[in-house]
């Protein structure tokens, strides 16, 4: 199976696909499957732009809603995840998939959780704050954000519309999440996270990575500061055959071996996209033949169904202690609903108008609308919808702190790797007044 890595996307959907397209004509094949790193946007029109966390100047169209609208097609089946520059209200809609009806079943009164991903458009796949699918043989499995240690034990609070606080914290990595995908046994192929694991830098050429392209990356790869330790956890744990990166604008290659299993992890962090950039590998990977889809994954949905009991909507820390559900007896209930329609995800539909060039403003565009892949699969496990009764607020909730991290745990922020390319001197001036951690 022949499949195209894609680094950051910032909505250039098109030059992408074109770019996919071009590869197979001059060399006579065809690829299979794109996987796109973060930095997505999924923009659908102008009024997603009030969510998308990027600098005022950097807020354009760009290309995703000709593929929301229907007006163009996604000529490879797509897999992306979240990164740090995302218009995050419309994957905060993707999110109301499956963990309302896991809620629901769980016994609660209120319809208030909200996470798992599905259809952004026609082909083109969100596979959510965390998740894992299946194409094929193959699973893939993805964390969306990038990690910041001050957001990290907190739940999921943010709601839209956000504030200039809460438009940045919601896309930071939470250990509710890194702490479901530890919970995976089965062998994972291919595993996608926008920031790099902490430590990567060890197991390649790091010297020319830093003389070549990222100079200024030489302390923190030092003091061990340049990645997520999140990530790192995850490829120790899941050891996938494969993991891909983006997020800061260079290419890096790795080769990490596991311990005494022999088992190894060939890592790859890729550019943005843009002209002279290295965005785009084209991978071939070993599977079995015969036609692919993209699937829900039996475990991966067992395990959200274990802990949605203790999913966290607050800024409060999950207490993981009480989900304690056995997974296989999960596993045997989940699989018994997913066999009835052989496992694949609901159709999309448009939930929203699309951009019109010729109509610039949408008054009556609801915050949160509810989207019908909830509610088909509601019908099918033959549950009601419930509304949502949490608030829907951009302020933080007044709650007791999280307890405090581990002395042993990184809290570098790796924030605001500019869009635009970071050795250009405004946007480093820009990235510190960000992230006054980064000097």
């Amino acid at each position: 199976m022949k499949i195209a890595i894609e680094g950051c996307m910032h909505g250039d959907l098109d030059n992408v696909y074109k770019t996919i397209q071009h590869h197979e004509q001059i060399h006579n094949t065809k690829v299979d499957l794109l996987l796109c790193c973060g930095d997505f946007q999924a923009v659908r029109n102008e009024k997603d732009m009030d969510s998308l966390s990027v600098p005022i100047k950097y807020r354009e169209m760009k290309s995703f809603w000709k593929y929301y609208s229907g007006q163009e097609v996604a000529p490879v089946p797509t897999i992306f995840i979240g990164g740090n520059h995302e218009a995050s209200n419309y994957l905060w809609e993707l999110i109301l998939k499956l963990e309302n009806v896991f809620l629901m079943i769980a016994g609660c009164c209120c319809c208030c959780s909200r996470y798992y991903g599905g259809w952004a458009a026609t082909n083109i796949y969100f596979l959510g704050y965390a998740g894992v699918v299946k194409y094929g043989n193959l699973r893939i499995g993805g964390l969306s954000g990038i990690y910041n240690g001050q957001d990290y034990r907190s739940g999921h609070f943010e709601r839209p519309p956000y504030n200039k606080n809460t438009i940045r914290s919601v896309y930071h990595v939470r250990e509710y999440d890194v702490h479901k995908l530890m919970q995976l046994e089965e062998p994972l192929d291919i595993f996608l996270s926008h920031d790099w694991p902490v430590g990567i830098t060890d197991y390649g050429d790091s010297k020319a990575l830093l003389i070549q392209q990222k100079p200024y990356f030489q302390e923190e790869i030092e003091t061990r500061t340049l990645g997520s330790k999140p990530a790192a956890l995850l490829l120790e744990k899941l050891k996938p055959r494969y993991l891909f990166s983006a997020h800061l604008h260079c290419i890096f290659a790795a080769s990490v071996q596991h311990g005494s299993d022999g088992s190894v992890t060939k890592f790859l962090a890729l550019d943005k996209c843009g002209p002279g950039k290295k965005f785009l590998r084209i991978i071939e990977v070993e599977s079995e033949p015969g036609a692919v889809e993209i699937l829900y994954d039996e475990e991966w949905l067992a395990i959200t169904r274990k802990f949605n009991s203790v999913f966290p909507l607050t800024q409060r820390r999950a207490n993981f202690s009480s989900a304690a559900m056995n997974i296989e007896e999960s596993r045997e209930w989940v699989r018994k609903k997913l066999e009835e329609r052989q496992f694949k995800p609901f159709e999309f539909v448009k939930t929203v108008p699309a951009y019109n060039p010729s109509q610039r403003v949408f008054d009556s565009i609801p915050d949160i609308p509810q989207n019908p892949q909830t509610l088909s699969l509601l019908e099918l496990l033959g549950l009601p919808y419930l509304l949502d009764s949490s608030p829907v607020t951009g302020e933080r909730t007044a709650i007791p702190a999280s307890p405090a991290l581990p002395s042993d745990f990184q809290t570098y922020d790796s924030e605001e790797i500019p869009i635009d390319d970071i050795d250009d001197l405004e946007e480093i001036a820009e990235a510190k007044a960000d992230d006054p951690t980064r000097e």
